[in-house]
C-alpha cells in the first residue's frame, strides 16, 4: 500500500475486465458521489490519403531510402530479394481499403474516449444499483444458457393469517440457524427441494410418525409440543430490541442510578470493551471517548446528571462489554448471571437513548450510541425488528449528513474519523440485516461519498500535524478497515447478482472482480499481518472468510440450476471456498488465542455454507475433500454419536427438511406463481424424457419427475452419468446405510457443455488449471 492514499497496482489480469473493483476511497477524488464525465462530442470523420507505395518492401521494412530501381541499390548491395507492390489498385479495392482505414480510425477514437472516461471516473467499480450499466464484453457461447434456480427469489410474501407471535428467526440446527431466507434469497420451497434430494421417495417425504411435513399439509399436532418445537425458540445469543425508547417522550420516570453500577464494575466492563469489542467493531476514537467517560463520572460524583447523549454512549459501551463476556466470566467477576446483567445495561442504554431524543437528534454522539447499541444485537440471530431498527438508524444518519464526507464541511480529523466509523458500521448492518431478513440493501453505492477511515492509530489523529493519508503498516484501524472494505465489495456483488439475471454482466466478469479484490486486499493489508499476534491473525481469518464467501454468494444459485448441471470446475470453487470458510470460522470459535472475539463470529458468517457442502458430499461421496468437510459438518450440525457414519448425511438432511417444513408451514409462506409454474414445467419435461436416454442418477439414487432438488434438477443436463441405484420405496429414513452411486474418479470433459456463463480463457487466468487438480479422489 502506498502512502499517498492511492490504490496499489492492479494484479495481472485485472485489466481484462476494464475495471478496478476496489479503488482506495481515502483520496478525495475517489469519492463515491463523483458524477461520470460528460460524453465527448462526436469526432469529425477522418479522411485518409491512399498514397501509392513506390518503395520496395525491404527498404520500407528497414526504413531505408529506396532509389525505386528494379532491383534497387540497397537490395543489390545486400543481396536481398527486391519486391515491389503491384503498381496500383483498382477502384473497388481502393474503396475497400479506405473503408477499412476509416473503421480502424473509428475504433481508435472509441478506445481513446473509453480510456479518458475511466481516468475521470475512479469509482467505476461501483456497480449501478439499478443494473443499468451493461457489460459490453462479448458473450461467450456457454453464457447464453445461464439460468439460476427459479426456486430462489428476492421478495418474500406471507399469508395474512400467519402467526405473528412466532419468532421470525428460523430454526436451530446445531450451531447453524436457518430460515426461509438463505444466502439473501427467499426459498419458500426449501422443504420440497430437500425431499427430492433425499431420493424423491414417498416414505422419505414423511416424518417418523407418517405425517406429511410439506408446507401445504396441516402441521402435525406434536409440532406444538415444547419438546419438539424448541428448535424454533430463540437461541442464547439472541437479544431483542425494545421499541420503548423510540416512542418515549424523552421524559422517563426511571433514574440513571437505577441502572448504573459502581465505578469499579463500570471500569471492569470498559476494559472488556477495549479488549473484545473495540478492535473488531471500532466505532469510537479511544482517546476522546476516554475523556468523555471521565467527564461522565465527574458529573455523577458531583451529583449532576450527565447529558442524555453522554449517558447513552457510556451505557452502550458497557452493554457491549457485558455481551462480549462468557456466562462463566460474568458469574466469576460480578457474582450474577449474564442474562441479568445484559438486561440491566440494555434497559439503561434504551432509557438513555430515549432521554437523548434519538428519533429527532442532530448530535453525532447520540447516533454513535444507537449504532453501538445495535452492534451486539445484530449478530447471528436477526429478526425483522432488528432490520427495522437499522433502517431507522440509516434514515437518521442520512438526515444528519453522515453519507457526505466530513472533509466537505470542514470537520477536524477526529470528528471526520468518527463520522466515517459510524457510517460504515451502518453500511455493515444494512448488509447483515438484508441477508437475514431481506429483501435488498437500502444503501446505494452511488448515493454516498463518505470515504473510508484512514489506516492510522487513534493517537495520530490528535497530533499537531495529523496524517492525511493511510499508513503502510498494521494500525489500530486495519482490522476494522478490512471488514469495511470487504463489506462494500459484498454490496457490489449483491448488485451484480441481480445484473447477472438481467444478462447485463457475465459470470466471468463478476468472479474476476472478486479475484481482483482478493489480490488487492492481500497486497494492501494482509502483507502486514504477523500471525503470531492474535488480533492480526484474526484480521487474516476475517478477510479470508468474507472474500471467499463472495464466491458462494455468486455461485450458490447455479449449484441447483434447473436446466443444466454446474460444471465441475465451478463446483470445485464452491467446494474449496466453502470448506476454507468453515475451517477458518471454526478456528475463530475454538482457538484460545482468538477467544476474546469469538462472541462476534456469528456476525461474520452463519455456517449456511455447511448446508451446501452437505448436499454436495451426499451426492458425490467420493470427493477428495470429504474428510475435511465432514470434520466441519460434525462441528456445525452437532451430529449425535449414535448416528452411524454411513447415515450421517441422510440424518442431517432429513432433520433440516423436517424442521424447515414445520417452520415454513408455521410462517404461512407463499411461493410466487412463476416459481410454481417453473417447477411444474420442469417436472413435465422430466416426465416426458425418452426412455432411450435415461436421466442421470442424481445424488445417490436415480431421479424421477418429483420436482426440483436442492443441488440437482431432474431432467437437467448432467456431466455425471453414474449407473442408477435403487432404493425400496417402503424403506424408512434410517433403515440402514444409504445406497451409494458409482461416481467417476476423474473430472469429465467440459467441452460442449451448455451450462454456465464462463469464458474459460479468462477463467484460466483467474484460477489456473493446476490449482484444482483431480476433483475427486
Amino acid at each position: 500500500m502506498n502512502t499517498a492514499g492511492q490504490p496499489p497496482p492492479l494484479p495481472a489480469g485485472a485489466g481484462s475486465y476494464g475495471i478496478n473493483p476496489f479503488p482506495d476511497k481515502h483520496s478525495s477524488n475517489g469519492a463515491l458521489g463523483i458524477s461520470p464525465a460528460p460524453p465527448a462530442p462526436a469526432a469529425p470523420r477522418v479522411r485518409r490519403r491512399n498514397r501509392m507505395i513506390t518503395s520496395c518492401l525491404e527498404c520500407r521494412r528497414r526504413k531505408l531510402k529506396c532509389d525505386k530501381s528494379h532491383p534497387c541499390a540497397n537490395c543489390t548491395k545486400n543481396t536481398r530479394d527486391c519486391v515491389f507492390l503491384a503498381p496500383a489498385l483498382d477502384t473497388a479495392s481502393q474503396m475497400r481499403l479506405t473503408e477499412i482505414k476509416e473503421k480502424m480510425g473509428s475504433l481508435e477514437r472509441v478506445l481513446e474516449q473509453d480510456v479518458a472516461r475511466n481516468s475521470t471516473r475512479p469509482q467505476s467499480w461501483k456497480a449501478d444499483p439499478e443494473g443499468e450499466q451493461v457489460d459490453f464484453a462479448p458473450e461467450p457461447e456457454d453464457e447464453k444458457n445461464l439460468e439460476p434456480t427459479p426456486l430462489a427469489t428476492v421478495d418474500a410474501v406471507y399469508d395474512d393469517d400467519a402467526d405473528d407471535d412466532l419468532a421470525d428467526l428460523g430454526f436451530a440446527m446445531g450451531r447453524m440457524r436457518l430460515s426461509d431466507r438463505i444466502g439473501g434469497f427467499f426459498r419458500p420451497k426449501m422443504a420440497e427441494e430437500m425431499s427430492v434430494s433425499l431420493n424423491g421417495d414417498v416414505a422419505d417425504n414423511q416424518s417418523q410418525n407418517g405425517k406429511s411435513l410439506t408446507p401445504e399439509a396441516p402441521i402435525p399436532h406434536y409440532v406444538t409440543s415444547p419438546q419438539y418445537n424448541k428448535f424454533l425458540a430463540p437461541g442464547p445469543t439472541y437479544i431483542a430490541p425494545s421499541s420503548s425508547f423510540f416512542f418515549s417522550s424523552g421524559q422517563s420516570s426511571a433514574s440513571l442510578i437505577d441502572y448504573l453500577p459502581s465505578k469499579i464494575i463500570a471500569n471492569r466492563l470498559l476494559d472488556q470493551y477495549w479488549l473484545a469489542v473495540h478492535p473488531i467493531c471500532r466505532i469510537v476514537h479511544r482517546p476522546s471517548f476516554r475523556r468523555r467517560y471521565d467527564a461522565f463520572w465527574a458529573d455523577v460524583e458531583m451529583g449532576v446528571e450527565p447529558t442524555g447523549s453522554l449517558q447513552a454512549v457510556v451505557f452502550a459501551a458497557l452493554f457491549s462489554g457485558v455481551v462480549s463476556m462468557s456466562d462463566d466470566a460474568v458469574l466469576m467477576a460480578f457474582g450474577t448471571s449474564k442474562k441479568d446483567l445484559v438486561d440491566n445495561f440494555q434497559m439503561g442504554a434504551e432509557t438513555a437513548l430515549g432521554r437523548a431524543n434519538v428519533i429527532r437528534t442532530t448530535k453525532v454522539e447520540t447516533l454513535q450510541a444507537l449504532v453501538m447499541y445495535m452492534i451486539p444485537l445484530c449478530r447471528g440471530e436477526i429478526s425483522r425488528s432488528h432490520s427495522a431498527l437499522v433502517g431507522t438508524a440509516l434514515r437518521i444518519a442520512e438526515c444528519m449528513g453522515l453519507h457526505r464526507d466530513g472533509t466537505e464541511y470542514g470537520f477536524g480529523p477526529v470528528e471526520t474519523h468518527v463520522r466515517r466509523l459510524i457510517w460504515y458500521h451502518i453500511c455493515f448492518l444494512d448488509i447483515r440485516t438484508c441477508e437475514a431478513q431481506g429483501p435488498r440493501p437500502h444503501i446505494r453505492s452511488d448515493e454516498f461519498d463518505t470515504q473510508f477511515p484512514l489506516n492510522v492509530d487513534d493517537e495520530e489523529l490528535e497530533a499537531p500535524d495529523p496524517p492525511t493519508t493511510s499508513a503502510s503498516r498494521w494500525t489500530d484501524m486495519t482490522l476494522t478497515l478490512i471488514r469495511m472494505e470487504a463489506n462494500e465489495m459484498c454490496r457490489v456483488v449483491w448488485v451484480d447478482r441481480l445484473r447477472l439475471e438481467k444478462k447485463k454482466i457475465s459470470l466471468t466478469a463478476v468472479l474476476g472482480k472478486i479475484e481482483t479484490f482478493r489480490k488487492t486486499m492481500k497486497d494492501k493489508y494482509l502483507r502486514f499481518i504477523n500471525d503470531n499476534i492474535p488480533v492480526q491473525h484474526l484480521g487474516r481469518q476475517i478477510c479470508e472468510i468474507v472474500t471467499l464467501r463472495m464466491h458462494i454468494m455468486v455461485l450458490h444459485r447455479y449449484h441447483n440450476s434447473v436446466a443444466y448441471q454446474i460444471p465441475d470446475r465451478l463446483r470445485q470453487i464452491i467446494i474449496n471456498s466453502g470448506t476454507e470458510i468453515m475451517e477458518r470460522a471454526i478456528s475463530i470459535e475454538t482457538s484460545p488465542a482468538l477467544s476474546p472475539w469469538a462472541w462476534y463470529s456469528s456476525a461474520i458468517q452463519q455456517y449456511h455454507t455447511a448446508l451446501l457442502l452437505m448436499m454436495e458430499i451426499y451426492a458425490f461421496p467420493n470427493r477428495k475433500e470429504v474428510d475435511r468437510i465432514w470434520r466441519c459438518l460434525e462441528y456445525v450440525f452437532e451430529i449425535p454419536d449414535n448416528i452411524p457414519k454411513d447415515q450421517r448425511g441422510r440424518w442431517v438432511m432429513t432433520e433440516v427438511r423436517d424442521k424447515m417444513g414445520i417452520y415454513i408451514a408455521s410462517r404461512k409462506v407463499l411461493a410466487p406463481s412463476r416459481m410454481l409454474e417453473r417447477i411444474g414445467n420442469q417436472s413435465t419435461r422430466s416426465g416426458n424424457t425418452s426412455s432411450a436416454s435415461p436421466p442421470a442418477a442424481v445424488g445417490k439414487v436415480q431421479q424421477g419427475n418429483e420436482g426440483i432438488a436442492y443441488g440437482y434438477a431432474p431432467g437437467a443436463t448432467s456431466q455425471h452419468t453414474p449407473g442408477p441405484a435403487t432404493l425400496r420405496s417402503d424403506a424408512p429414513p434410517f433403515s440402514g446405510p444409504a445406497p451409494q452411486a458409482t461416481m467417476p474418479v476423474s473430472a469429465p470433459s467440459i467441452q460442449g457443455d451448455k451450462t454456465i456463463d464462463i469464458d474459460w480463457h479468462e477463467w484460466d487466468k483467474l484460477f489456473p488449471p493446476d490449482s484444482n487438480p483431480n476433483y475427486m479422489s
